[in-house]
Parts: structure tokens; sequence; C-alpha cells
């Protein structure tokens, strides 16, 4: 026969892995899921169930929605020195394809808005507005591949 303590640490057990495996994903969030270590797919807003130590949350994905405050200095040549201001906000649109740049995605989208700044520096004189359009288009072109969208620039140039 098995004891009733025996019993009592395998019952206790079960229901720390039960407990374990249950996840519940909110609203306007996706996680990322690798199985083994291999990417598994997405879980969507929900509860879903996960099997401990063979699957694991990889990354916990908003899909509302980021913004991105920017505060640099720009060169724009030798002697002509800018600083650049404004907010970023883009999104999520494909969870497994963003989830390899998640991490970074802020560095990425740095880097890429001082490539997008200076092309648009360079084309003809325009508004702030249209500018601003032009800037966020240069990035959707270089980020979709990505998964990620940019949603709305709002930068200013100054002295």
């Amino acid at each position: 026969m098995i004891s009733a303590l025996t019993l009592l640490v395998f019952l206790t057990l079960a229901a720390v892995v039960v407990a374990l495996s249950v996840k519940r994903i909110p609203e306007g969030q996706v996680y990322t899921l690798r199985r083994l270590g291999k990417p598994a797919g997405t879980l969507t807003a929900g509860t879903h169930l996960v099997v401990p130590l063979i699957e694991r949350i990889a990354h916990k994905i908003s899909i509302t929605g980021y913004t991105l405050a920017v505060d640099e200095r720009m060169a724009d040549d030798a002697t002509d020195a800018r600083n650049l201001r404004g907010r970023v906000w883009w999104q999520v649109l494909d969870p497994e394809r963003a989830e390899a740049v998640i991490d970074r995605a802020d560095d990425m989208i740095r880097l890429q808005l001082r490539d997008a700044v200076q092309r648009a520096a360079t084309a003809e004189a325009q508004d702030l507005r249209s500018r601003n359009q032009r800037i966020k288009q240069t990035l959707n072109t270089s980020l979709r591949e990505r998964g990620v969208l940019v949603t709305r620039v709002e930068l200013n140039l100054a002295a």
C-alpha cells in the first residue's frame, strides 16, 4: 500500500505540474512558444496548456503597439549637427517573424531611422508633415519583412 505521505507528495507534484501547464494570455498580446529550444508557434489571447520542461514561452509580444522616444544628435555634414527629437509609434504585425528581432527592435528602428532621416533630408525641401510621412514609408519598406510596421512618425529636426 502507498502511504498517506507518498500519496500527498504525488498529488502535490501533480498539482504543481498542472499549475505550470496552464498559461493565460491577455488580450492584445501574443506569446511565442519554443519546444525543445526550437520555434513551435504562437499562443494568442486565451487560456492554453503548455507542457512543462518541454515547451516554454520565449517572448511576450504586445500587438497593440509600442512608442519609441527619439532624442539624438545627428550630423548632416562635417560642420552642421542637428538635434532629432520626437516619437515613432510601431507595432508587431507578424509575431513569428518579429520574434527574431523583438529584443532589439528599438535599436533596429533607431538605426533605420537615421538612414531614413538622411534620405528625407537629401530630398527636396518639404514641410514637416510630408517629411515625416516619407520617413515612415522608408522605415516600413525596410521593417515590414521583419513583421514590424511603423504606424506614426512625429520628428522635429532642429539646429
